[in-house]
């Protein structure tokens, strides 16, 4: 006996994927440098320092004296021997006028005027102690600096970044299909 028999034929739908791969490019740029350092300000005064030697006095023990110092001690001496003449020749009227009081003022004078003083015999520094004068004025310095800021005018660059997308594309190779006999 003959059974009809159902015959079912499937064909499966193919697919096709075509890829189309995504590109992507970083790129970072070295940042960008500019920095300035100005110098410094820097300002220095002194004062110079003083020192001062007075020699006149030592020079003087020595008998270095200077014209005008000569001149004044020379001054000073001859009015000292004027003012004692003076007093001497005074002192002499007086003892003349008085004769009659007895001595005999005549040797006496002749005698002072012709005595030799006695001279004495000491130890003499020279220059003596003292005598040369230091005075010292020290000197200063006043040192100044104003640092300057640093000028940075630097910046960093963007990163540049290209980037494409992938593409999936698909289509139907083949389509799918059913078909039903009957056999008998």
């Amino acid at each position: 006996m003959n059974i009809p028999q159902l015959q079912v034929t499937t064909t499966k739908a193919q697919l096709g994927f075509t890829t189309q791969q995504p590109t992507q490019q970083i790129e970072q740029p070295k940042a960008t440098l500019d920095l300035q350092q100005p110098k410094a300000e820097m300002s220095i005064n002194t004062t110079k320092s003083k020192l001062s030697i007075d020699t006149t006095e030592a020079r003087a023990d020595m008998d270095l004296k200077s014209a005008a110092r000569r001149t004044s001690d020379v001054a000073q001496y001859a009015q000292s021997q004027v003012s004692n003449g003076i007093a001497r020749r005074a002192q002499d009227g007086n003892d003349m006028m008085r004769i009659e009081n007895g001595g005999n003022p005549i040797v006496a004078f002749a005698e002072r005027a012709f005595r030799q003083p006695y001279s004495s015999l000491n130890v003499k520094f020279v220059p003596s102690i003292g005598s040369v004068k230091v005075s010292f004025q020290s000197g200063s310095v006043d040192i100044r600096v104003e640092p300057q800021k640093v000028i940075n005018n630097s910046h960093a660059n963007k990163p540049i970044h290209n980037y494409t997308p992938g593409k999936v594309t698909t289509e139907l190779i083949q389509k799918p299909s059913i078909q039903i006999d009957w056999k008998v």
